[in-house]
């Protein structure tokens, strides 16, 4: 039966007791076997509260064999063993003491991928969150930090290949023919943090020179024969080391890093302690099967990871609700090292879009919470985007209040107080002020306010005094009736009527053209003098807050901002408004046919003319919203009519342009980019192109998506052909589908992309191309990858078919949600939140979608993961 609501525990923030007892070293012994694991550690332990009778120890799917305190083996009656716990009873005047435990795993077994597991032929860990406890018992909470030593033993044949944190410090053969390898890690870590790989594995080896003159051995595992594919794996880690000396002083502090990349694996990757390990998503790569978004993704990923050394693991958090600690920042500090590596504004733009699509519909739906939660049931489910995305547009407000030097040293002055440590947000802030001066007290509440802000707008121009007066209101319907202003970064310049930026004649900002402006109270006026003629604000440049603005600009004012704004994040965003509200005009008129105003096409056209452009840019500038951006804008979403209207704004667009879109596709077809360009910046354009020529409905051009599939040498344009022609039926559709799957069937990450356009394609058999492909011998939902890529990418990316009237697509993800339950209850969770959105839809959807969450909270033997999802999803 599923558990009782009272059985899956809420744990609150509120509570948070210290640990009664420290570890201080751990010597731990992993005896790898076929059928069973042996795990022997020994722990030397100090008393923290002197109150304290009772130790209790985390441990799940264990079977301990014995236990120790100090060499003396205990009875059964000395101790209790359950489901979650191992306790013992310590006598008063015992301080320090070691204990020797000795458990079985059976790693084989392990589905969920928590802990040790084995997955094809190999050994290898997740302990983040709380997956230690599934290797040993052990205090397993991030502010007990320990020495490791680790000790691996197995078989030398089948696992050649043995790796933990630190540094390597012994390796022999055994009399018995097993091999033994011993790793100490002298940074103290929380048990989340530690990893153990074993396995067959090829490896590739660099190395990097710090800047104090230290060698590091740089090595990079796979499974053989895909070392040619981690080339750009290996570049990019060393961009980052450079990168992180450069930017915040920090300096890698091990003799050697470590990277190990496994196809089975719940995250993207985990940033254990010298050994970090990676999805190989976002390892391995070539030209020939990657996409120039999946080599984004790993320079991005990669530097992720690294930079976590210290955001995340010499500084640690003291608890799971500091979560945006580590990660708010270190996305912040990938996305940073991203902008520097790449066209910056293209960059903020892929920031922006990414937020705007996963963390504002959390924000505004059942699952919304601040980045510091107050409470959770299952710490996995914190996970989440507001954690991460917008934790990291919170610290990027921080760096613009600043300023760059003062960040800097708010930041020296937090690895200075806390190196070592696990702490808290408030701690992290408190670092800021102390480093920079600057009073942070009332930015406090973001850590603390959930939901999106909202900005509204209101200006009045005097001709007579040539004063212009700016008011912006904060409102935030998730804070409720208390709601408080928040410190909000406002980063604006001024226009005039030709676009020419007009400098402040006052005020802090005097003779420049930008400034950053603090927005502290509910209502706020800012005034500027001395103007000539009605000025254009330009708000929020560079997307300065995550916040919605509600700013009253006709179609005319957004065409001015999207052809002329300086700032190219905005000019860009102006773009995505207008065509929202034009889009939206049209859906209301229920007219998908109507003529896209003359406005919008008029500075489409100047966007298309303008050669000094990054082409990364012009494509980004040019693409429409996407249908779930456009969801976001309406009060109640209709699916099918959104899809409609922006396929018949594509048409016109295309069929305007054809000409210009045939021009660039050409130009940028050419070998070689402009001098300024990457070549992937032209193969974004010119697959944007592509996409708009298809979209004419013409013959000719689904030739030439074919001819580009056929001719292609790298897997972005071969992605982008199919990409182009996935909705529509036509035997060039399906000869190249066929072809993509019998060419790369052998390569698991180029097949994903192939369940994944099959996934979001929008054409009458969807639904049962789905149903096929969940029964296709390639298809498994054991491997995350295979599944994100095939219900994952049918969930959350294709809301035609998802939200088909029948309700099938609700069917499908529960099913599918109820098999995983049992099986891999983390990623189960994860595929909750689209239904989820149920109160945006129609009533006849929401009856469907709603039946659906109460399916799943009645399904037998109910996950805490699952429940707390489906749970908050029906009911908050």
């Amino acid at each position: 039966m599923s558990k009782s609501p009272a059985a899956h525990a809420t744990i609150y923030l509120k509570d948070y007791k210290e640990p009664d007892f420290l570890i201080k070293t751990v010597d731990l012994t992993v005896e790898l076997g076929e059928a069973d694991t042996i795990v022997t550690s020994r722990l030397d332990l100090a008393r923290n509260n002197a109150a304290a009778k009772k130790l209790s120890l985390n441990g799940e799917y264990l079977e301990l064999v014995s236990v120790a305190m100090d060499g003396r083996t205990l009875e059964a009656a000395e101790y209790e063993v359950d489901g979650k716990h191992l306790t013992l009873n310590i006598p008063a005047k015992t301080d320090g003491f070691h204990l020797d435990i000795k458990t079985r795993i059976k790693p084989q077994e392990n589905t969920a991928l928590e802990g040790l597991y084995k997955s094809s032929g190999n050994f290898c860990t997740q302990c983040e969150a709380q997956g230690f406890r599934r290797i040993t018992y052990y205090l397993d909470r991030p502010d007990v930090m320990a020495v490791f030593t680790t000790t691996i033993i197995g078989d030398a044949t089948r696992y050649p290949v043995m790796l933990s944190n630190g540094n390597l410090t012994a390796e022999k053969i055994l009399s018995d023919g097993r091999k033994s390898v011993t790793w100490h890690d002298p940074h103290p870590k929380p048990a989340y943090l530690f990893a153990l790989v074993a396995g067959d594995l090829a490896m590739v080896e660099d190395s990097f020179t710090t800047r104090s003159g230290r060698d590091i051995k740089l090595r990079i595992f796979v499974e053989k024969g895909n070392e040619d594919k981690c080339g750009h794996a290996m570049t990019s880690l060393k961009k980052s080391m450079k990168w992180d000396e450069e930017k915040y002083g920090r300096e890698y502090d091990l003799d050697i890093f470590m990277i190990v990349a496994v196809s089975d694996f719940n995250m993207g990757a985990m940033e254990n302690k010298g050994l970090n390990v990676f999805n190989s998503k976002y390892v391995l790569a070539s030209p020939e099967t990657a996409t120039d978004a999946d080599f984004d993704g790993i320079e991005s990923v990669i530097a992720h990871e690294y930079f976590h050394n210290w955001t995340g693991n010499r500084i640690t958090c003291r608890d799971w609700f500091q979560l945006t600690l580590k990660e708010g920042l270190t996305v912040f500090r990938d996305q940073q090292f991203s902008a520097d590596m790449n066209s910056a504004a293209v960059q903020r733009i892929g920031d922006v879009q990414r937020l705007r699509a996963a963390q504002f519909p959390e924000d505004a739906g059942p699952l919304a919470h601040p980045i510091q939660p107050q409470s959770y049931v299952e710490i996995n489910n914190f996970y989440t985007a507001t954690v991460y995305e917008k934790g990291a547009e919170v610290i990027r407000m921080i760096h613009t209040l600043l300023g760059e030097e003062k960040f800097r040293k708010g930041m020296d002055l937090y690895f200075e107080r806390h190196d070592g440590q696990a702490v808290t947000t408030e701690e992290f802030v408190s670092a800021l002020e102390g480093g920079s001066g600057v009073d942070l007290t009332q930015f406090r509440r973001w850590y603390v306010t959930p939901g999106t802000p909202e900005i509204t707008v209101n200006e009045k121009f005097d001709e007579k005094t040539g004063t212009y007066k700016l008011t912006l209101q904060q409102s935030n319907a998730k804070a409720g009736a208390d709601f408080k202003p928040l410190h909000i970064p406002l980063r604006m310049g001024l226009l005039d009527e030709n676009g020419k930026a007009i400098a402040f004649t006052e005020g802090p900002f005097k003779g420049k053209n930008s400034g950053v402006f603090d927005l502290t109270k509910k209502r706020e006026t800012f005034t500027f003098a001395g103007l000539k003629s009605p000025p254009r604000a330009s708000l929020f440049r560079g997307f300065s807050a995550p916040i919605k603005i509600n700013q009253q600009m006709d179609d005319r004012d957004l065409a001015f901002f999207f052809a002329k704004d300086e700032d190219l994040f905005n000019r860009w965003d102006a773009g995505q408004r207008l065509a929202n509200n034009i889009i939206l005009k049209q859906i209301e008129k229920q007219d998908e046919t109507a003529a896209l105003p003359e406005a919008f096409m008029e500075a489409f056209a100047d966007i298309l003319a303008d050669k000094d452009l990054d082409r990364a840019f012009t494509a980004a500038a040019l693409t429409l919203p996407g249908e779930q951006d456009i969801a976001q804008k309406m009060p109640v979403v209709d699916v099918d009519a959104i899809h409609k209207v922006r396929e018949g704004a594509r048409r016109q667009i295309g069929l305007r342009f054809e000409e210009e879109w045939r021009r660039l596709y050409d130009e940028c077809s050419c070998a070689a980019a402009p001098a300024n360009q990457p070549e992937s910046s032209s193969r974004k354009l010119k697959n944007t192109a592509l996409t708009y020529l298809i979209a004419t409905g013409k013959e000719d051009y689904v030739g030439l998506a074919d001819r580009q599939y056929r001719a292609s040498d790298n897997m972005t344009d071969s992605v982008a052909a199919l990409s182009g022609l996935k909705d529509i039926t036509h035997p060039v559709r399906e000869a190249l589908f066929a072809d993509y799957y019998d060419k790369w069937q052998k390569d698991a990450l180029v097949i994903d992309k192939w369940f994944m356009l099959q996934a979001m394609a929008v054409r009458a058999s969807t639904i049962a191309d789905v149903k096929a492909l969940m029964d296709h011998p390639a298809f498994t939902l054991r491997n995350p990858n295979r599944m994100r890529s095939l219900i994952g990418a049918f969930a959350s990316g294709n809301p035609v078919y998802f939200h088909e009237r029948s309700g099938e697509g609700y069917r499908i993800l529960s099913g599918v949600i109820a098999a995983l339950n049992k099986t891999n209850p983390q990623i189960a969770a994860r595929l909750v939140a689209p239904l989820g959105q149920w109160r945006r839809y129609d009533a006849e959807r929401q009856g469907l979608m709603t039946a659906e969450l109460e399916k799943i909270l009645k399904l037998p033997d109910l996950s805490d993961h699952v429940y707390e999802m489906a749970n908050k999803s029906l009911h908050n």
